[in-house]
């Protein structure tokens, strides 16, 4: 197992190993002494997993408020999407960039999105799943989220979204200049 730096400070690709035979593949999913090994902090306290069922599924951008801020380790278990991490810390040297990477079975890496920032995906192919382990419980209070079009942010899906659910489609642009 491996770590990438992104341009978001705080989080990191992981390069999971797999090993592959003649039944098929085997692979850690998460192993907090691996992550302290390669200097990436992240314990979890629950798991969620979403199953998508067109390519064009867009989700997000989402993000919980403190004191109920969440770290996430997302991975991909079937198909493939684009996943994004926004940061939103006003003190963050990246605040106000997004960074976009393929997640896939077959690439079986993950994406390790800090507190402070919003997270989205948009499904690349039919069916996919992912699974995706968070620091803190869900708190519906503290939930907000960010247009996925935000003008200002600019993130460059791979496609415009075929399906959204209403609450994605209503989320405002982020006050950039003002806070949340």
């Amino acid at each position: 197992m491996f770590s990438e730096k992104t341009p978001i400070e705080g989080a990191f690709i992981i390069n999971f190993k797999k090993i592959e035979d003649g039944r098929g593949f085997f692979g850690r999913v998460f192993c907090r002494e691996e992550f302290r090994k390669i200097g990436v902090p992240f314990t979890a306290e629950q798991a969620n997993m979403s199953g998508n069922l067109v390519a064009g599924t867009l989700r997000g951008l989402h993000y919980q408020r403190p004191p109920h801020a969440e770290d996430k380790l997302v991975r991909v278990v079937r198909g493939a999407v684009f996943d994004v991490a926004v940061d939103i810390r006003k003190d963050s040297p990246s605040y106000g960039r997004w960074h976009g990477v393929e997640l896939s079975r077959e690439n079986f890496r993950a994406f390790l999105i800090p507190k402070g920032c919003a997270h989205g995906y948009y499904t690349i192919k039919d069916s996919s799943e992912v699974l995706y382990f968070v620091s803190s419980p869900y708190a519906p209070e503290a939930e907000g989220g960010i247009a996925w079009n935000d003008p200002v942010l600019g993130v460059r899906w791979p496609g415009e979204p075929k399906v959204i659910s209403p609450k994605d489609a209503s989320w405002e642009p982020y006050p950039w200049d003002g806070g949340d």
